[in-house]
């Protein structure tokens, strides 16, 4: 078996020929797991079994902010069924805090807990019910403190310290203890520009505080080893990271704590943290048995991050011809308890800020708080979803005051390729900002009054109430508005952003075939056909096998920020070409310079290219290998980025940029308050389309998340108690099938330059400017402001 590592760096993309029909890329391929998910045989996490395993529960705090006094276990130890009950005290090593970036989240809770809902105790047990009965006889003594769950509460000078004492890297360079992270952009002189601004337009926005909602509860299988280690099979978004977290909690080396992913049922950056690994893997060492843990949907919304909340402030500027002067903004993100991705989620919402338009002149302030209320982290769009609500608005703003088509009036400050950011960052590949905008306008727009059918009567499905047949037309009214975006693809401000791939050829039955080995978490995106793609058109071969990701392979990083298909994509790539050259060796050492099976391999290199008759690849792939097997793992990073500034904002901090714009077509009921959105026409500059299906899908399902914070969803936290109000989906409400509308799609390939096959991310950039579109063609068929989300319907009829 030959092996060889090394790490390249990212280079120009290559030209690809490739036989469509073979499942290369640019093929439609079908999901291998799309039958079972639909027919229900698909074995997620939660479906993992072993014949001699615990269930393990936790035990949630039932108020925000409290110390603890007295934990009493003794009634829990002695139910039947009971194997072990944990607290802090039985934490087995040193390290007894996790965290993505920060190490502020303890495993279980330590002399006060900070939100709603944290772990305090852990239980196995023989039978789930019985592990909840048991749970429910431990007495915990709290006594409450006053809680922090605004920015007022937070910075006030008799405020409560969520983390006294802190010694983190952030912790030099904010305000107030009470504020997580702080990142400034200034660039130009906004006080120069806004004597030249002709109109000038503020505004004050809320974004509510949106849950993933992803179809699977957390849940894994933790079984212990005969070496005191313990293999974990889970759900999660990003293997190595859980595993750095984990190991040291369980005071165990990281070899010897293995994982494996188990079937993902969504995520969206709520599988980013930790939930209950750690927990599962502390009961099996001390039960020495496999212990199941499945959370409830209950038990879900307290057991994972959500979006930030944010409060924004805006104030643009504009000359009389529509050209903006300046931008300056405050955003404020809620980070909850504990820091998650918080950091992160400031660094996006700052540098993305301005949007995708030329503002040389800018004044940007981004933070984030420790409050009481839920931890917040990563979730689709991570931080530029906030500032687009708010910087879309402002954009309708300012042309209605200028008396300006607003499609025309962000066409006219449109950036594009060579554009300076506020960071001071050229974007250095395609921004077809006004492209997106211009094919959104240009679609044909639904024909009106659809619910009119012949007769006079009304089909009540077409109407705002839909099915509970609340109008037949009357005080029904259409409105038309537009959005566009801008979101960074993969880790930003120096994060070392890698991927590795191991790739294996070998014949088997006289067919060479390839094995691709990543860490990849494919939850739900599609990576698990466009890795099978690449190294179909890399290597030529017609038979892919995806290996199941685990941690026995290097680190691919974490499903999110749309990086997979660029960062893991440009490993496999990397791997496949080192696989090509050790083909090319073999053939000359075996066959010499003459033989067809080493001019076959050469060709495979030659540019890159693959050649499209893959039956006389594949056949002197054969006569090239014979017995031989090639196995070869390998790292891929991007450019690097680079950390902004802390006092200016300034620095290269994302790798790529990626657009998306929208035009959503509404119809309400002016005296019930109540929306039916029509159609949501995306368009979307994805670079190169690896599977067309799976973009077009990626885009559909962003576009219909932004719809969901748009109109319907918000977790809602009790100002006075920091208490979670509506922790299930009968009060926290999702669209479903009924509620989304008609998504046309029209796609733009614009290569960037320094991405594998020139692609950008795509899963990200369309629910950014879903949910402002909706907004704005809401406020145009109303006139009013509606500067929250979501939208309800006492914001419509003036009820509230």
């Amino acid at each position: 078996m030959a092996q060889n590592t090394r790490t390249a760096p990212a280079g120009t993309p290559t030209k690809v020929t490739q036989n469509h029909n073979r499942g290369g890329i640019g093929a439609s391929t079908l999901r291998p797991d799309g039958t079972l998910k639909v027919t229900g045989e698909f074995a997620y996490s939660s479906d993992m079994w072993h014949e001699d395993m615990l269930w393990g529960h936790t035990l949630r705090s039932t108020v925000a902010h409290a110390e603890i006094g007295n934990i009493d276990i003794s009634e829990a130890l002695a139910t039947p069924g009971v194997h072990a009950v944990l607290t802090y005290d039985d934490l087995p090593a040193e390290t007894k805090n996790y965290g993505l970036e920060i190490q502020d989240t303890p495993v279980l809770a330590h002399g006060r807990v900070r939100h709603h809902g944290e772990p305090v105790a852990l239980i196995a047990a023989d039978h789930p019910e019985t592990a909840r009965r048991a749970a429910a006889k431990i007495k915990i003594d709290y006594r409450e403190l006053p809680v922090v769950t605004d920015e007022a509460s937070a910075l006030a000078p008799d405020a409560p310290l969520l983390h006294p004492g802190r010694t983190d890297h952030h912790a030099g360079h904010v305000p107030h203890p009470n504020v997580l992270h702080r990142q400034p952009i200034i660039r130009g002189n906004v006080e120069e520009a806004r004597k030249r601004a002709d109109v000038i337009v503020e505004g004050e926005y809320v974004f509510g505080m949106q849950d993933q909602a992803f179809l699977g509860p957390e849940s894994g299988l933790a079984v212990p080893g005969e070496d005191g280690g313990v293999d974990l099979y889970v759900a999660t978004q990003w293997l190595h990271s859980d595993l750095r977290q984990i190991a040291p909690v369980l005071g165990l080396p990281e070899e010897k704590v293995r994982m494996t992913l188990s079937g993902v049922g969504g995520a969206f950056g709520g599988r980013e943290d930790i939930s209950m690994q750690i927990h599962a893997c502390l009961l099996a060492l001390r039960t020495n048995k496999p212990v199941k843990m499945v959370y409830n949907r209950f038990e879900s919304f307290f057991g994972h991050v959500h979006r930030h909340p944010a409060k924004l402030r805006y104030e643009h500027g504009a000359t009389k011809d529509g050209k903006l002067t300046h931008m300056k903004c405050r955003i404020v993100l809620d980070g909850g308890a504990y820091a998650s991705a918080s950091p992160a989620v400031v660094g996006n919402a700052s540098s993305l800020s301005v949007g995708p338009y030329v503002v040389d002149n800018v004044d940007i302030e981004a933070i984030a708080l420790y409050t009481n209320n839920p931890p917040c982290g990563a979730m689709r769009g991570f931080g530029a979803v906030q500032a687009c609500f708010a910087y879309e608005a402002q954009m309708d703003r300012l042309a209605a005051k200028l008396g300006m088509d607003p499609v025309e009036f962000r066409r006219l400050n449109a950036m594009e390729q060579g554009t300076v950011m506020p960071t001071g960052q050229v974007v250095d590949s395609p921004a077809p900002v006004a492209e997106l905008l211009r094919r959104v306008k240009a679609r044909p727009l639904p024909p009106e009054r659809q619910w009119e059918v012949a007769g006079g009567d009304a089909d009540v499905r077409a109407l705002p109430g839909g099915l509970s047949n609340t109008t037949h037309g009357e005080g029904v009214v259409r409105g038309v508005g537009y959005a566009v975006g801008i979101k960074n693809v993969g880790f930003s401000e120096g994060f070392d952003d890698y991927s590795t791939a191991r790739v294996l050829l070998e014949v088997i039955s006289g067919e060479p075939v390839a094995m691709v080995h990543t860490a990849m978490a494919e939850v739900g995106q599609g990576g698990v056909t466009v890795l099978a793609q690449i190294a179909r058109t890399e290597l030529g071969v017609d038979q892919v096998t995806i290996h199941p990701a685990d941690t026995r392979v290097g680190s691919a990083g974490s499903t999110s920020a749309s990086r997979q298909t660029y960062v893991t994509g440009g490993a496999v790539k990397n791997s496949c070409e080192l696989v090509r050259e050790k083909v090319l060796e073999l053939g000359r050492r075996k066959f010499g310079s003459y033989h067809p099976a080493w001019a076959t391999a050469e060709l495979l290199l030659e540019d890159g290219k693959v050649v499209t008759d893959g039956g006389e690849v594949l056949a002197h792939l054969v006569d090239v290998l014979e017995d031989e097997t090639v196995e070869i793992e390998a790292e891929w990073r991007h450019r690097p980025t680079e950390a902004l500034d802390l006092v200016t904002g300034q620095g290269f901090g994302h790798v790529q940029y990626t657009f998306a714009a929208h035009r959503a077509v509404v119809e309400v009921d002016t005296e019930l308050g109540l929306v039916k959105v029509i159609e949501l026409a995306c368009a979307q500059d994805v670079g190169k389309q690896l599977n067309p299906l799976s973009v077009v899908g990626q885009i559909q399902g962003g576009t219909t998340q932004g719809l969901g914070v748009a109109v319907m969803e918000e977790i809602i936290v009790d100002p006075k108690t920091a208490k979670v109000r509506n922790p299930s989906f009968t009060d926290y409400l999702i669209p479903t099938i009924l509620d989304t509308p008609t998504i046309p799609v029209d796609v733009l390939e614009l290569a960037d330059p320094n991405a594998p096959y020139g692609l950008r991310g795509v899963g990200e950039a369309p629910t950014l400017s879903s949910t402002p579109a909706v907004l704005a063609a809401i406020r145009n068929a109303t006139g009013l402001e509606l500067n929250k989300t979501p939208v309800r319907p006492e914001h419509l009829t003036g009820t509230l």
